[in-house]
């Protein structure tokens, strides 16, 4: 059975964080588990408010999984401070030496909540970019990360390559908040580049999608695809996942994405 672990922040709405990262997991054959970091309270319209975990829980719950189960590939969601990250990023330097790690370096959430204090960005950068096999920032993240502007798929390129001296190994750029009908993405490591390019969804719906698309990389990479494969596949099943909720949407503000659009249309009920 294939493992993925995600170490992330919660979501009581269920459409991003950890209930995100599982929902994916199991739509793409992992099994899932789950190491909480912080619990924002929030919903499809925004965060209330946010509370750090202890560190000695965090600590707890990463030595109880690994203790008992090895996962195929770790997720990093949401770590919400430097102390945490501190944590984080030592554990796994001692104890996932040699398995895929993928960031998703959340920040803000689209609310406008930060979900990273900005005294942590810099322990990010220094701390949990150098152990990551892909990180996922999207146009706001990678401009806190670069401290650039980013516009034109040449300011991609140059944030890009900013972060991959940072010490990731691949970069997957996410171009939504971008213009234009395609919604284009970068993946870049140190040996080349590649665009790639979806039709833009008109939708609301869009709470937690970069917690999905990090975790479907993470799902696929658990797998055996190497980082440009899983980024590929990652993008086409957030695609879907997207597309399948374009109208049906679940609460009043930025709906979730459908996370089991093709087991779903199998159920007959």
């Amino acid at each position: 059975m294939i493992k993925a672990l995600t170490i992330a922040g919660f979501d009581g709405s269920g459409g991003a964080g950890i209930q995100a990262d599982l929902k994916t997991f199991s739509a793409l054959g992992c099994y899932g588990m789950c190491v909480l970091t912080a619990l924002p309270v929030q919903n499809t319209q925004g965060v209330r408010n946010c509370y750090g975990i202890e560190l000695k829980a965090i600590e707890e719950q990463l030595y109880c999984i690994f203790d008992d189960i090895i996962p195929d590939a770790i997720k990093i969601g949401m770590l919400f401070n430097s102390d945490i990250i501190k944590l984080v990023a030592d554990f796994l330097k001692t104890h996932a030496k040699n398995i895929p790690i993928i960031v998703d370096p959340v920040m803000v959430a689209k609310s406008g909540d930060r979900l990273l204090l900005e005294e942590a960005v810099a322990s990010l950068k220094s701390r949990i970019l150098p152990i990551s096999t892909v990180v996922t920032p999207n146009i706001p993240e990678a401009e806190d990360l670069t401290s650039r502007k980013i516009k034109t798929d040449e300011d991609m390129i140059n944030a890009a390559k900013e972060i991959l001296d940072m010490g990731s190994k691949n970069v997957m750029l996410k171009g939504g908040h971008m213009e234009g009908e395609l919604s284009r993405d970068l993946f870049m490591n140190k040996e080349g580049k590649e665009f790639l390019d979806a039709a833009r969804i008109d939708t609301k719906n869009t709470h937690g999608t970069g917690c999905t698309l990090s975790a479907a990389i993470c799902s696929y990479i658990a797998h055996g695809k190497t980082p440009l494969e899983a980024c590929k596949l990652g993008k086409e099943y957030l695609f879907n996942a997207l597309q399948s909720a374009k109208t049906d949407s679940v609460g009043k503000g930025h709906g979730p994405v459908n996370h089991f659009y093709d087991a779903w249309k199998h159920l007959n009920i």
